[in-house]
């Protein structure tokens, strides 16, 4: 068996291990799965009359969630990571002669795979709400992509965090910027409407670009500039994620 072939079977063994951990913990699955479903009936339902966003809240305001259930579901993974790093059993992996590329890879499989799911379910919930997109499926196809692009670029990133952190309990603290990020963005409300300062942090951080290229997508009228900075935005953060991931990796393993 060659190289490849050993890192691929690698990768499927801690796939498997990843989400059997996750299918057996249960608050792992809420704040990943429910708890942005959570927050969408109630910005939609509670919240969502009080903003005058120019059109149907619903339709607005999905953009934005399908990012959050990006977000939220980060922090269980820097946790997993630093457990392992924390308790030893990388160093077992490493007796066992398992890729070291596949330990990495598996927490960053299961967390997309997951964040996926997350979104699947908005979707779901958002059309059972009155959504109403006017995208083409050439258009759903880049949502998807965009998506997938997103998650797996924030993914390595919670890697990164969870590798580098002393504590599960830093890990997990670590990503909460991530976490916070769509709510000082255009997620819920459009930026202009907000004061100095937060409304130019708003503009400029990454997850804007992001949320108004997939509010475009779904609406059927992406905009050319939201779009490059989204993709730059993705593969910045894609690249970083991974560089320090592996540099820690090899450092602490």
């Amino acid at each position: 068996m060659n190289s490849v072939s050993t890192a691929l079977a690698d990768s499927a063994i801690m796939l498997r291990r990843n989400l059997k951990h996750t299918l057996r913990n249960p608050l792992v699955l809420f704040n990943a799965v429910l708890f942005p479903i959570v927050l969408m009936l109630m910005f939609v339902k509670v919240l969502g009359g009080g903003f005058n966003v120019g059109e149907s809240y619903i339709d607005y305001a999905t953009p934005g969630l399908l990012v959050m259930a990006v977000s939220y579901g980060l922090g269980s993974t820097a946790t997993a990571v630093n457990d392992d790093m924390t308790k030893g059993i990388i160093n077992r992996f490493k007796a066992m002669d398992v890729s070291r590329g596949a330990v990495l890879t598996g927490q960053v499989v299961v967390t997309t795979v997951r964040c996926l799911v997350a979104d699947a379910a908005i979707i779901g919930v958002a059309f059972a709400m009155g959504f109403d997109p006017g995208a083409s499926a050439l258009q759903w196809l880049g949502v998807v992509g965009l998506v997938l692009l997103l998650t797996i670029a924030t993914s390595w990133l919670a890697v990164a965090m969870g590798l580098a952190a002393k504590t599960a309990e830093s890990a997990g603290l670590a990503t909460v910027p991530l976490i916070m990020l769509p709510f000082l963005s255009s997620a819920f409300v459009p930026a202009d409407t907000m004061g100095a300062g937060v409304r130019q942090f708003a503009q400029y951080q990454p997850f804007t670009p992001i949320i108004e290229t997939l509010r475009g997508l779904l609406a059927g009228d992406p905009k050319a500039h939201d779009t490059l900075a989204a993709l730059a935005w993705c593969v910045g953060l894609a690249l970083v994620g991974y560089v320090w991931a592996v540099s820690t990796f090899k450092k602490r393993a």
